[in-house]
């Protein structure tokens, strides 16, 4: 038997906005690991959480707002060319 094609494939040359999505994926990550990383304290009793877990936990919109941008660049990209 014969393998079929993907019907899709990852275009050769990155696209414009596609590095700023992978960034904004990458950031929003380690902004969740942030926010768990905030609410465990919590969990175990205590009442109060390291600063450094809030700061972490302040990069989750960040990393969402970088690929929301990427997003936008990449489909404006995309609307200009025919």
């Amino acid at each position: 038997m014969s393998r079929q094609q993907p019907r899709h494939a990852a275009p050769a040359d990155p696209r414009p906005g596609e590095g700023l999505v992978r960034a904004g994926a990458g950031v929003f990550a380690v902004g969740v690991v942030g926010v768990l990383l905030a609410v465990v304290p919590f969990l175990l009793g205590r009442s109060d959480a390291p600063t450094w877990t809030t700061l972490l936990a302040s990069l989750l919109p960040v990393g969402l707002g970088l690929a929301l941008v990427g997003l936008l660049l990449g489909a404006r990209a995309r609307r200009r060319s025919p």
